[in-house]
């Protein structure tokens, strides 16, 4: 257990003390404690076997340990007997590639304790308790203070990667609409790729805002009523994030509508051009073509300068073309 446990204490008023290492113990002595002392015990992608001691000292919902085991869950709130069990999904921005990646973070808040349980490399809670540990007049709030910290961190991360998202987005718009065109194949599958991105960060902040509004709303069981105005707060700034993520994802329809349109004016263009090229030595290919004919009488076929003055006629034909074809834009 102690490879997947990454941190465990017990808080009393708001201080962190020096408990028993067995948190079976920890867990007996924060309840014996009352009053606003509990447990956090923070788990890194724990097997079945490895969570099942967890699982029975807590009497955390089988259907709950089971989502927590299997992650790829979508963000939620669910109310048991014992425990209350949320899902967020925090968002990482890797800048190196420009990519968004995602992870799991599953909390369960009960009588005096809370059990998290982190899938992916992203979303580290060490911060998150360093900076509940400094505000003690926060922690003094109980598990609910711990809830609140978890969401408030990772709903002000996806305002974070949101503004990173911008920044790359206001650069794909800058490659799309400069004058020389740019890599169209490249360009498309980057504005796909991005498209992806915003999606997989549209699947973190969508299915948020029910359980966000029902914290915020009051009457859920292990949640202070106290903590109402914290988690209307919470709401607020995911509002924010995903009114980010919407417009970011209409921007990049219009985006590839646009890159589409320039593509399409492109082939316009160049078919524009070669008609015109061919419709130019179509011109000399005719006279030539009627003179290299095995007639006897033919137009100035007798004449010394009839030579030249058929070229002359073709060259004067061609330049006359490409002056009209300049004029109108085709060339």
């Amino acid at each position: 257990m102690r490879a997947v446990i990454v941190d465990c204490a017990v808080y009393q008023d708001g201080h962190r003390t020096e408990g028993s290492d067995d948190f079976s113990d920890a867990l007996d002595a924060a309840r014996a404690s009352g009053g606003d002392t509990f447990l956090w015990i923070g788990l890194h992608e724990p097997t079945e076997k490895e969570f099942t001691h967890v699982t029975e000292e807590f009497g955390l919902h089988p259907l709950a340990v089971e989502d927590a085991l299997k992650a790829h869950q979508r963000p939620k709130l669910e109310v048991y007997d014992d425990s209350l069990f949320m899902v967020l999904k925090p968002v990482v921005y890797e800048p190196e590639s420009d990519t968004v990646s995602t992870g799991e973070l599953m909390v369960f808040v009960g009588d005096s304790f809370v059990v998290t349980v982190r899938h992916g490399a992203g979303a580290p809670l060490a911060a998150v308790r360093d900076r509940l540990e400094r505000e003690r007049d926060v922690l003094r709030q109980g598990p609910t203070a711990v809830l609140y910290a978890i969401s408030d961190a990772v709903v002000d991360h996806y305002i974070d990667v949101a503004g990173e998202l911008q920044v790359d987005l206001e650069e794909l718009e800058t490659e799309v609409f400069q004058p020389a065109g740019g890599d169209a194949k490249n360009t498309a599958a980057r504005i796909y790729t991005f498209k992806r991105q915003v999606l997989e960060f549209r699947r973190a902040t969508n299915p948020l805002s029910g359980p966000t509004a029902r914290l915020a709303s009051g009457g859920v069981p292990f949640v202070s009523e106290e903590a109402q105005p914290f988690f209307r707060d919470v709401a607020d700034h995911l509002t924010r994030a995903t009114e980010q993520v919407e417009g970011l994802d209409r921007l990049l329809s219009d985006i590839l509508s646009a890159h589409l349109a320039q593509m399409g004016v492109r082939q316009n263009d160049d078919m524009r051009k070669i008609s015109a090229w061919a419709a130019m030595a179509a011109v000399p290919t005719m006279v030539a073509g009627v003179y290299g004919m095995n007639f006897e009488f033919m137009p100035e076929l007798k004449e010394e300068w009839g030579y030249p003055a058929v070229v002359l006629l073709m060259v004067v034909a061609v330049i006359g073309l490409h002056r009209l074809f300049k004029r109108r834009g085709w060339l």
